[in-house]
């Protein structure tokens, strides 16, 4: 067991927490890490009504009796509800953990804290992290450019982006982007992090409800295989390399407008992918740690594996 700020705020067994992964982060996988011993998140955009969603959580209370959060992303695009029906459906169903991106969380911080929620907010610079802290958030995620989704517009490396953030605050700083093995979280710890949150290596599990034709090809590929899409509108996201992320490079290059590039990587597109197993039918956000990984665990397999790789890390280095 390895006990740090974040096991003891969100009472959780491992440092080891599931991003948000829109059209993944389903009852069955944030149980299942939950489960496990880490924190299992919901994602709430994955839901077009208040009830689907609600819906959602209360399945995943029916597989583990340990605690769960929702990963509520402040995109103005791609909300089917507005913030202050999630919060309430949130509240209602007794969730006490929110993962927020996106924007700043400063307006709906008091509607959370109301209902007594630990607000953790995933950020890209130091200075956003300072923000976050300084509106009452509880802990705050550094996501560094390595990671799949959107790692910002500085390109600065968990390695840098970690410590800075740990040495600047006063919370508890959750690494992102670049993890997804045991090493990779006494690392994390080693630079000030007290838990890592992993997207792409539980896109890679058993239980994650993703097509196999998918899992096999990431499978395949290796650390140099992503690519940085949508730079052009300064809203960058790292996706697996395909067809439509190299279509979608070539319409930025060619100068493209926003629709025609929009209309390729929009997010229903990478749901379709993902059911029908045809890699080429959208885009899908992948980290560079891809490269990492050659198999297909369960979600129990991926935590204790990394838990006991990272106290072994350790130990190994206490000589030194």
């Amino acid at each position: 067991m390895m006990k740090t700020r974040i096991t003891e705020l969100f009472q959780i067994k491992h440092p080891v927490i599931k991003g948000g992964m829109m059209w993944l982060s389903t009852a069955e996988l944030a149980a299942a890490v939950s489960e496990a011993g880490g924190l299992g998140v919901i994602s709430a955009a994955t839901f077009e009504t208040r009830e689907k969603f609600q819906a959602e959580i209360r399945k995943a209370k029916t597989l583990t009796d340990n605690p769960i959060g929702v990963n509520l992303p402040l995109f103005p695009a791609i909300k089917p509800l507005n913030i202050d029906e999630y919060i309430r459906a949130i509240a209602d169903e007794g969730i006490t953990i929110v993962e927020t991106a996106g924007r700043n969380p400063e307006p709906h911080m008091d509607s959370l804290k109301k209902y007594g929620i630990k607000v953790m907010h995933k950020t890209t610079a130091v200075r956003y992290a300072l923000k976050a802290e300084s509106v009452g958030c509880d802990a705050v995620i550094i996501d560094g450019f390595e990671c799949g989704g959107h790692p910002g517009e500085e390109d600065v490396t968990s390695l840098v982006l970690i410590p800075l953030a740990a040495r600047a605050l006063k919370i508890p700083v959750i690494a992102a982007g670049g993890f997804g093995s045991g090493s990779g979280l006494a690392a994390a710890m080693a630079l000030g992090a007290e838990a890592i949150i992993m997207g792409t290596r539980f896109m890679l599990s058993r239980e994650a409800p993703m097509h196999d034709n998918i899992k096999q090809y990431l499978l395949q590929q290796k650390e140099t295989d992503t690519v940085l899409i949508l730079r052009s509108l300064k809203n960058s996201i790292r996706v697996i390399r395909n067809e439509t992320a190299e279509e979608i490079l070539r319409l930025e290059a060619g100068g493209a407008n926003i629709d025609e590039i929009i209309l390729l990587a929009q997010g229903v597109r990478g749901r379709e992918l993902m059911e029908s197993g045809d890699i080429s039918a959208g885009i899908l956000a992948c980290g560079q740690v891809v490269g990492l990984f050659n198999e297909i665990p369960t979600v129990r397999e991926i935590i204790e594996g990394i838990v006991r790789d990272a106290v072994d890390t350790l130990k190994r280095l206490q000589p030194y």
